[in-house]
């Protein structure tokens, strides 16, 4: 990954190069490589994430065909 830095700019071009990663999943592949993963939990990981990518297509799906916006979650601060 190259990032041009522009009028000696150090700061901004750090900004775009963590966005960039961000982007990738540079940061969430070094945190997932920190430990071993068994393969069982890997899988169901990757499942449990494969359902929720599903789900929340479909959901985006039927917002946009149906022109209503899906309620939003009120959290409730009982005291």
């Amino acid at each position: 990954m190259k990032v041009d830095v522009r009028d000696n700019n150090v700061e901004q071009a750090l900004r775009v190069l963590k966005k960039r990663m961000q982007r990738e999943g540079v940061f969430r592949e070094m945190r997932l490589r920190e430990h071993y993963e068994k393969p069982s939990v890997k899988r169901a990981r990757e499942k449990a994430e494969g359902v929720r990518r599903v789900r929340k297509m479909a959901r985006k799906k039927l917002e946009r065909e149906s022109g209503i916006a899906a309620p939003k979650k009120t959290i409730s601060r009982a005291r």
